[in-house]
């Protein structure tokens, strides 16, 4: 991690990742970029959907492939690029017949190094195939849940999966969460942990840069009044006054109260819940 001399307050604890030593200095691929509307959290009928998002420097986005569609042809890593919109790094990568694509960069596949895309591929980092013929113990990401949909599960910054074993067609895979689910062997993932790793290591220090990230601010229930949250109203500091935390939509929050939907369809895939509360 990169720090910095505190010649202000708010430089005193803030950090940056090294990025000079992470990525190759390449430009990005102008085909393989493009514009992309800011919605701001909000939906189609300019609702706010997703609370705290607007603002923040303008960006372009990279077409990553997450459907791995060019199977049985070796790819070659040229770069190791930023990309905006995830906390990894991505790379752009050159197959054999010359078509190149964006992909999400693993954790110790460097520049020049080689992958492939194959049901016969040997288990090593980079390489993608069926989670039936992935080994237990293996680390995987970029994990799809329906068989050509591309990946879903495990994409972020320093995240890995476990494959802990293989039962009646499927592949019980413990997630970053600590949930043990249950995903069909013809289901494609990446051998490897996503890179990037020290994404969480980064303290922004000030309130500005949040928000060039597009970050808005979050206002604790406990300072709104009653009319606009559960916890909100009071003379001076309060405690909320209710037996469990709730949203501002009076449902269950935080503080190991289960927020799951307890009728979601995938709930027979889960054969251990997660564990609440810190990881590791």
């Amino acid at each position: 991690m990169k720090s910095y001399k505190p010649y202000t307050k708010s430089r005193r604890h803030m950090t940056t990742l090294p990025y000079k030593k992470l990525l190759s200095g390449d430009r990005p691929f102008k085909s393989l970029v493009a514009g992309k509307k800011q919605n701001a959290g909000r939906n189609a009928d300019g609702r706010v959907t997703t609370r705290h998002q607007g603002g923040g420097h303008k960006k372009r986005f990279r077409d990553v492939d997450f459907k791995y569609d060019k199977k049985n042809v070796p790819a070659r890593v040229e770069t190791v690029e930023y990309d905006p919109y995830r906390t990894g790094f991505v790379s752009r990568v050159v197959y054999a017949d010359g078509e190149r694509r964006y992909v999400l960069a693993p954790k110790d596949l460097k520049v020049g190094d080689n992958f492939i895309v194959s049901e016969d591929a040997p288990v090593s980092v980079g390489n993608r195939l069926p989670l039936g013929k992935i080994p237990t113990g293996t680390f995987v990401y970029n994990i799809e849940l329906q068989v050509g949909a591309g990946a879903r599960l495990v994409r972020s910054a320093g995240n890995y999966a476990e494959v802990i074993a293989h039962d009646a067609g499927y592949a019980q895979v413990k997630l970053p969460s600590t949930e043990v689910r249950k995903v069909s062997d013809l289901c494609w993932a990446s051998i490897g942990a996503v890179g990037n790793e020290e994404s969480r290591l980064v303290n922004f220090g000030k309130a500005g840069r949040s928000r060039w990230m597009g970050i808005r601010p979050t206002v604790r229930g406990t300072a709104m009044n009653p009319v606009d949250h559960p916890h909100g109203g009071g003379e001076g500091r309060q405690g909320r006054g209710l037996r469990r935390a709730k949203s501002m939509w009076g449902k269950p929050t935080g503080k190991g109260q289960k927020t799951r939907t307890p009728k979601k369809y995938s709930n027979s895939h889960i054969v251990s819940r997660r564990k609440v509360g810190k990881k590791g």
